[in-house]
């Protein structure tokens, strides 16, 4: 029995033929039983997707996505501001795929398929940042410079492996940036080589270590990272263990909050779930449970409160 009404399937071209003709067939015959009218558009470019989301928004009770996290983030950004905006299934046939991970889907695009149509629908945090929305994450520093030193030679043939070698020579040329940070009306400052603002808990495949990530506790995990050092990569992985005092971390700062303000010396450029786009000074604000997603079936219980 169909468990939607209507939905709408969109895909990207940049993919071979075959690659796109094995995803689809990966996913439309899973999805097609479980939607009563299922529509599927192949989409070139942003602007056809935002077009295509135009054309569909008033018709569709679920939203597939076909994509990796650049199409997921544009999608948020495309429905962010809608009044009605419909639930979402992520389809996860990019890269990295860090915010599908987060909503436990599994990577298998069959095996993704049948779990968000037999899973269930999670209100989620949405991030906004001077008019752009993200939903994984926020970060300065050496997250930017990490995305801009990808090979793209080497992604099309290394996949997930070309992202930590990427961060692997950016790390070893790391340059500090003054911040001034205000959370939630606490004021601090210092110097840093990374500044995050999660609401997800994957960054290149890699899961940070902190089990209280939430996609719906209305905070987001702000990390200052302050050199990229051994000490830095100790303090990470007991970040969260019973004995831990975080006062006494050096190269790790750690807060919650649900409104920031960042100004740095240089400027810095910003990456937004992947997609470099904006600078320094910023303003963060947490909309909470903004947006629908279809989860998976398992490891839900870690990614959401309830």
């Amino acid at each position: 029995m169909a468990s939607f009404d209507r939905g709408l399937l969109v895909y990207q071209a940049n993919a071979g033929q075959a690659e796109i003709e094995h995803n689809l067939s990966q996913v439309l015959p899973v999805l097609a039983e479980a939607v009563k009218e299922l529509s599927t558009v192949q989409t070139e470019s942003i602007e056809d997707l935002h077009e295509t989301a135009k054309r569909y928004k008033d018709e569709i009770d679920v939203f597939f996505i076909l994509g990796g996290d650049g199409t997921v983030h544009e999608c948020v950004n495309i429905f962010a501001e809608e009044e009605n905006p419909p639930r979402f299934g992520v389809l996860p046939a990019g890269t990295c795929n860090d915010f599908a991970r987060m909503l436990g889907i599994p990577m298998d695009l069959n095996q993704a398929a049948r779990a968000i149509v037999n899973g269930e629908t999670k209100a989620v945090d949405i991030g906004k940042a001077d008019g752009r929305y993200f939903a994984n994450f926020w970060g300065i520093g050496l997250v930017t410079r990490t995305s801009y030193n990808i090979d793209e030679e080497q992604k099309d043939s290394l996949g997930v492996l070309s992202y930590f070698i990427s961060a692997f020579k950016t790390m070893s040329g790391a340059e500090t940036f003054e911040y001034q940070l205000e959370i939630d009306g606490r004021k601090t400052e210092g110097e840093a080589v990374m500044l995050m603002v999660m609401n997800g808990a994957f960054i290149g495949t890699r899961q940070v270590p902190d089990p209280e990530v939430k996609l719906d506790d209305g905070y987001f995990n702000v990390m200052v990272i302050k050199d990229s050092n051994f000490r830095l990569f100790r303090e990470l992985m007991t970040m969260n263990r019973p004995w831990t005092k975080e006062e006494n971390f050096r190269e790790l700062e750690y807060k919650k909050a649900s409104h920031i303000k960042v100004t740095t010396d240089p400027v810095e450029e910003v990456d937004r779930d992947g997609e470099i786009e904006g600078e320094t000074p910023s303003e963060i604000t947490l909309l909470p449970k903004h947006l629908s997603f279809l989860t998976g079936e398992s490891g839900t219980h870690v990614a959401f409160e309830e």
